[in-house]
């Protein structure tokens, strides 16, 4: 453990915690959401936030609970139940009572969430293209390959 007697040097600190793989994995993880909810807003989903696009991959398409949704986004349930009752105002899910359990909700997507998974399928390969574009085929694998090697993701999962 370093003796903080001393100050340290608040510059060179800040540039440390802002210069890091962890920052730039956020910062492109959220400008590729930013580009995509504006693109999704362009194919008329103006009603979405970048909070509803960040609930709505953690949707199973048969339907989830939203304590599950919660844990998934890494949110409270509170935060989740807010977030889909906008989505229901919005039309996106409704709940159902739950198969498994008559006492629980699922939260499932409506005729225009199922829509709006298509269009993010579509926004998803638009994007992807731009990046590829801008990175080259080559670059563009190695960056995907890179990813998957970092999570550790089976290349028979991919």
């Amino acid at each position: 453990m370093t003796n903080l007697q001393e100050r340290p040097n608040a510059t060179t600190l800040e540039q440390a915690r802002q210069q890091h793989i962890g920052r730039l994995l956020h910062r492109a993880a959220r400008a590729y959401n930013v580009l995509a909810l504006e693109k999704l807003h362009a194919q008329g989903h103006t009603s979405l936030s970048l909070a509803h696009t960040n609930l709505l991959p953690h949707l199973d398409t048969e339907g989830t609970r939203i304590v599950t949704l919660a844990e998934r986004a890494g949110m409270t349930k509170q935060a989740a139940g807010q977030l889909v009752a906008e989505l229901e105002t919005h039309g996106y899910v409704e709940r159902q009572p739950d198969p498994a359990d008559g006492r629980a909700t699922r939260v499932q997507f409506t005729a225009a969430g199922w829509q709006y998974l298509l269009d993010a399928q579509e926004t998803k390969r638009a994007i992807e293209d731009e990046y590829q574009a801008e990175l080259g085929h080559p670059l563009w694998e190695q960056l995907n390959e890179a990813l998957h090697r970092l999570l550790g993701d089976a290349p028979s999962s991919r």
